[in-house]
């Protein structure tokens, strides 16, 4: 299977995108698909006809479909931990039955979703307050999932937030809780405190340290904490009522969370109509993934691209390039979604992978990442497959002219990946400017773009929270096709265990209560530097 694609990459390596445009005027039409007003334009690749029915009978060949079914029924496709994948089932507003060992989940899934609304609109609007009047400020406190995601939809639905302001809460770094602390008052700020288990080590560290930050101007801290946790136990030792507690089932994964519980910082700042339109968008294309035949569907044909990028011509590493500002968190929310799933060198049954899986994801938005490293993916050596996001129509109507810019950016640098500026071109360039001889032919080079490079657009009408929802559960569904076709499983993680075990094991090191640890002499260099305070100065 993968040498045909291999095959088919060596084959047409030196072609360049533009005789594809040239061979079919309608290339740009044939080689895009579009859903409810969202286009997918993967056109400027080196995709062709046969090249594409060779990524869908793949698709085919390794039971994408049959797997997708799986998943939406609640078979446990998570075959290394025993687990279902439902994440869907948290956006499953219709209330479709949905079985976990033969009992329907939605009853709890919905009312949990309405526990989450009726405690939104208290806090909105002012029916619960802190302990110094109406909660101003929410504190999100999680870290992977229980942070990106909803930070990542927070700052993209901002036109939409008119309630508490919201902060987000990760590194276990001191400098990243006092300074979002700081400044903020503890009686009318609720902390959030996002951790299944309660237990999570670098979150709860940062939560106790909010909870002595509280204890100085409250005299119930456990009044104006909530928590997003299935572990009722804990929460009532830290005097939460569970009320505020709101707990999510095994079978939906941290990266996938900000659909349920996880989701209430951005529930609490756009309001749950709002938060169930976001909703909605993921359900609508959880419709289109399950409905739509393969040639026309969205996140298969995502995937296939990503597919023929990384395993068939062998580019490693794709940006994400949104050109919407309020988009800024989506590069590191993909990157986690990506990488934390399909970063594995092994197969479901135990063998290892023959070919290479998740890409390395990476991105900055708009024409920010034009003046950082647009250089390398224009003139570099390495060719990077980009992925444009971008809107047709801005928020800001009184700054039409900037949305114009920023749109005319976008697509300038779409055409000028593919089309690139020949050596000729570049030398008349200089002739104009007078040069001659080698001093022409010399700066001639450094002005040569090689094109030829590949780039997919995702174009949609406006950034609402349906779109939002729409373009996470795209990215969802993009990751687990390229899964299903690497024969890998998406829904673990086991390679963000080893480091946390490790450093449970080191922290008495580096207290100096076991000098004795057996450390590589790297490791022993390090934490002793450390115990000795550093050098001086």
């Amino acid at each position: 299977m993968w040498a045909k694609l291999e095959t088919l990459a060596a084959a047409t390596a030196d072609r360049r995108i533009t005789t594809l445009f040239d061979e079919d005027p309608a290339r740009a039409t044939e080689f895009s698909a579009a859903f409810e007003g969202m286009i997918f334009d993967y056109s400027k690749t080196n995709i062709d006809v046969e090249t594409r029915r060779t990524l869908l009978d793949m698709a085919r060949a390794t039971h994408v479909a049959e797997r997708r079914d799986a998943m939406f029924s609640g078979a446990k496709i998570n075959e290394t931990e025993g687990r279902a994948v439902l994440h869907t089932a948290l956006r499953n507003l219709s209330g479709r039955r949905v079985e976990v060992d033969g009992e329907d989940v939605m009853p709890g899934v919905l009312d949990t979703l309405a526990r989450m609304e009726a405690f939104a609109e208290e806090v909105r609007t002012g029916r619960f307050t802190g302990q110094g009047g109406k909660i101003t400020d929410v504190v999100n406190i999680g870290i992977g999932g229980s942070d990106l995601g909803p930070a990542m939809a927070a700052l993209a639905l901002a036109p939409y937030c008119d309630g508490p302001r919201v902060h987000f809460v990760s590194n276990v770094d001191g400098a990243h809780v006092h300074d979002t602390l700081q400044g903020l008052n503890p009686e009318t700020t609720l902390v959030i405190v996002a951790s299944k288990t309660f237990t999570t080590i670098e979150t709860m560290t940062n939560a106790e340290t909010a909870r002595l930050w509280m204890a100085e101007a409250v005299t119930d801290t456990g009044a104006q904490f909530a928590a997003l946790s299935s572990n009722l136990e804990k929460t009532a030792e830290w005097g939460i009522d569970a009320s505020r507690v709101f707990g999510f089932e095994d079978w939906v994964g941290g990266r996938y969370s900000v659909w349920g519980p996880i989701g209430l910082s951005v529930m609490l700042a756009v309001g749950p109509q709002d938060f169930r339109a976001f909703l909605a968008g993921g359900e609508s294309m959880d419709q289109h993934f399950l409905t739509a035949k393969f040639s026309e569907n969205l996140p298969v044909l995502l995937a296939l691209v990503g597919i023929w990028h990384n395993q068939g011509q062998g580019h490693g590493t794709r940006a994400v390039l949104p050109y919407d500002q309020r988009l800024v968190r989506l590069p590191a929310y993909l990157q986690q979604l990506e990488m934390e799933s399909n970063g594995k060198s092994v197969a479901m049954d135990g063998s290892d992978l023959t070919v290479n899986a998740g890409p390395v994801v990476w991105g900055e938005p708009g024409t920010n990442g034009q003046h950082a490293f647009y250089q390398l993916i224009h003139q570099g050596t390495r060719v990077v497959p980009c992925e444009f996001l971008l809107a047709a129509r801005g928020q800001e109507e009184d700054l039409a002219h900037q949305h114009l810019l920023l749109v005319a950016n976008c697509l300038a640098q779409s055409q000028a990946l593919m089309t690139g500026r020949s050596l000729d071109t570049a030398r008349e360039m200089m002739a104009a400017k007078g040069l001659e001889g080698e001093e022409l032919e010399r700066q001639a080079r450094h002005r040569v773009f090689p094109g030829n490079r590949p780039s997919t657009t995702l174009i949609y009408p406006q950034l609402t929270p349906y779109r939002l929802g729409q373009i996470v559960a795209l990215y969802e569904h993009r990751v687990f096709v390229e899964g299903v076709m690497l024969g890998i499983n998406s829904y673990d993680q086991w390679g963000v265990e080893l480091g946390k075990e490790l450093a449970l094991s080191l922290q008495p090191v580096l207290e100096g209560e076991d000098r004795g640890a057996a450390l590589d002499g790297s490791t022993a260099m390090l934490a002793g530097y450390f115990r000795a305070g550093g050098p001086e100065g």
